[in-house]
């Protein structure tokens, strides 16, 4: 087990496309840390580099406090899970497991304890006489992570091992893969795109866009306080529903206008969330879909036509077009002012009990929790922080 530091990372392609940019991230020792984010968002190239398959343009990768940027891949002692499982088809399941320990020239009968007992783990121990064409998709892969797993490294890294899985498969590898780790606790950086496997697996996650690290921390850290509004809509599924309102100050209340109401805010939320600088103007306010749920016939609540509606047997998703008032957003003088188009989703989601009755084209009246309401700044999409609780700096005498 070994502690991974990434120090001020960067990565140039040809051509000049960064990849990465001044990416600095530590993996502590027996760390099951998963980077996550979209599909080209240099989470894969992250990971190369600390396997020593992709050259640096600028930083450090360092093992254990040692500087390993420039060392082969060999040299690292690091075992590496692909996408595409990289087996050699001309070789058996037990050579394939063996082969990394063959060429460190470990004894033949050592070679066999190892594989042995590594496949029986994977349930792989009769399996290991066939070749990979001779299994299915789901073996292939525990093949691929026993062949890692016989080194006993001291990172485990892997890239999207599950991608090519079907879902009910790749349930239960993820069981199996958090059940390995808590055997072994090898340090391991696990990359994916798939943030349910993010928040199922991660002790950790690191979320990456556009090849920058923007926010590290637990799952439910990730969840119930992301950084900023790429954070908040990418971890959760269905994903957060974004719009842009005003803020009123109506008395000692505060309100927004929302799908044609004006919606009081709660008390609880002022001490959460600091909107006084935001009276008046643009900001972003996100709601998660479980946010909503039906209203009854005397509560003040959105008005929707669903557009879509999927029923998951224990709970349906009400798919309708985000509430257009509050995107007209007005300061003084009714003067109207520049908002953002992308703080709106295409279709906001609402997440309702199996027994809601809901249905495509008939209006539903949705109440509206803006107690969970999150709040981002139009401009650069950070969280808005909660109110400084910081003393008054003391009034200097005049002299």
């Amino acid at each position: 087990m070994s502690v991974v530091r990434l120090d001020h990372l960067t990565k140039v392609f040809p051509g000049g496309t960064k990849a990465v940019d001044d990416f600095s991230l530590t993996i502590a020792d027996g760390e099951f840390l998963v980077l996550v984010g979209p599909s080209g968002c240099g989470k894969s190239t992250v990971l190369r580099m600390i396997a020593g398959l992709e050259d640096v343009t600028g930083g450090d990768v360092l093992i254990d406090g040692e500087r390993v940027t420039d060392w082969a891949p060999k040299q690292r002692d690091i075992a590496m899970v692909f996408q595409n499982y990289a087996l050699y088809p001309h070789m058996t399941v037990r050579d394939n497991m063996g082969f990394a320990l063959k060429l460190q020239h470990v004894g033949k009968e050592r070679i066999g304890e190892q594989v042995t007992s590594t496949a029986d783990l994977l349930g792989l121990g009769g399996l290991l006489d066939r070749k990979p064409k001779a299994l299915s998709g789901g073996q292939r892969q525990r093949v691929a992570m026993g062949r890692a797993m016989v080194r006993q490294p001291r990172v485990f890294l892997l890239d999207e091992p599950l991608s090519n899985l079907d879902a009910k498969l790749r349930v239960s590898m993820r069981a199996e893969l958090a059940r390995l780790h808590q055997r072994y606790r090898i340090t391991t950086v696990y990359v994916t795109h798939d943030q349910i496997e993010a928040m199922t697996l991660g002790d950790r996650i690191a979320v990456v866009d556009k090849g920058r690290l923007q926010q590290v921390g637990t799952p439910d850290e990730l969840y119930r306080a992301p950084a900023n509004r790429f954070v908040a809509g990418f971890m959760g599924s269905p994903s957060m529903n974004f719009a842009t309102v005003t803020v009123r100050r109506a008395g000692i209340r505060l309100t927004v206008d929302l799908g044609g109401r004006t919606i009081e805010l709660p008390g609880p939320l002022a001490e959460r969330v600091d909107l006084a600088r935001y009276i008046g103007s643009p900001v972003v306010i996100g709601l998660r879909p479980a946010a909503f749920s039906p209203a009854g016939p005397d509560e003040e609540a959105l008005e929707a036509v669903p557009l879509g509606v999927e029923s998951l047997g224990d709970e349906k998703h009400v798919l309708f077009a985000p509430p257009t008032d509050g995107l007209r957003a007005l300061a003084d003088g009714d003067v109207p002012v520049a908002v953002d188009e992308s703080a709106g989703t295409q279709l906001w989601t609402a997440k309702v009990g199996q027994g809601a009755d809901v249905a495509i084209g008939r209006p539903v009246r949705l109440r509206v929790d803006l107690g969970a309401a999150y709040f981002f700044d139009p401009a650069d999409g950070m969280a808005v922080p909660a109110p400084s609780t910081e003393p008054a700096a003391p009034a200097v005498a005049a002299a």
